[in-house]
């Protein structure tokens, strides 16, 4: 029996806002697995991420709400094709972006037999001190905005002859998953405290136990993916505890500029009962 999401995990899990999930619900697009009587409560199932992603996809696209219903609603291939190419017809002006999103649809709607499980590690991290640059950031600015703000970073220890102790990584607010407007912390580890210096701060990143997840390629690369499958993970476990997500990115812009190499590391913060890592079966 799949686990039960609360409707803010599960807006973390699929990246869909809570004010939209609230609105797929009421138009019986997405509608939850329960909904609490007395508090109007939402709990969504682990086996609705994969419908939720789907629909994500199809808004990325610029499909009306309809449409994407009608898609769901539709047990002929062949009818859900038609719908599907028809909107596609539509976007030929956009048309490295929709090539790019219906090949990872039809993944979606129809994975591969032999696709190979995500590996999730438990980490326990340390307190470590790092440069930090911290803003309130729109989600749909995330992605440019921690690559600038992380080659900022990059910039001022090479100035000052520092050598980073690690990968940067950065921090992100519920907020940012909830309302799509949040807190962001992008930091570089490094031994000591930095001289503040415009919008760069010195930062204690505090410990945390992690589940961890790895993406391979750029963020605009169905990341949520990696979310998703590790909140499946977290859930199923029965891990997880308050706390914002954390990214790490061992390679990206500032190691190549080939994105298809980039490398981010997800956690997802848990209280750790010893089973360390979850292999594919």
């Amino acid at each position: 029996m799949p686990s039960a999401l609360a409707i803010g995990d599960f807006s973390r899990a699929t990246h869909l806002n809570i004010k939209a999930l609230r609105h797929y619900h009421r138009i019986g697009l997405l509608e939850p697995a329960e909904v609490d009587p007395f508090t109007g409560h939402r709990r969504y199932n682990t086996d609705q991420i994969p419908t939720a992603q789907v629909i994500r996809r199809f808004r990325a696209l610029d499909m009306p709400l309809e449409e994407i219903h009608a898609v769901l609603t539709t047990a002929d291939p062949r009818a859900r094709n038609e719908l599907i190419t028809a909107h596609l017809q539509r976007l030929e002006m956009t048309l490295a972006r929709t090539q790019q999103a219906a090949a990872s649809l039809r993944d979606l709607l129809q994975p591969p037999a032999d696709a190979i499980p995500p590996v999730i590690e438990h980490r326990q991290v340390p307190a470590t001190p790092a440069a930090a640059v911290t803003d309130v950031i729109d989600v749909k600015d995330a992605s440019a905005w921690y690559q600038g703000a992380l080659g900022e970073l990059h910039a001022l220890l090479a100035a000052r002859k520092i050598t980073p102790s690690g990968p940067g990584g950065a921090i992100y607010a519920n907020d940012l998953f909830f309302d799509e407007r949040g807190q962001a912390t992008v930091f570089l580890p490094c031994d000591g405290p930095v001289k503040a210096t415009g919008r760069v701060t010195s930062l204690v990143v505090p410990e945390a136990e992690l589940a961890l997840t790895v993406h391979l390629g750029p963020h605009s690369g169905e990341i949520d993916l990696a979310y998703g499958s590790l909140a499946t993970y977290v859930t199923d476990h029965a891990l997880a505890v308050e706390g914002p997500i954390r990214e790490y990115y061992p390679v990206g812009a500032h190691e190549t500029s080939d994105e298809a190499q980039w490398r981010t590391e997800i956690g997802w913060p848990i209280f750790d009962t010893g089973q360390a890592v979850h292999q594919p079966s």
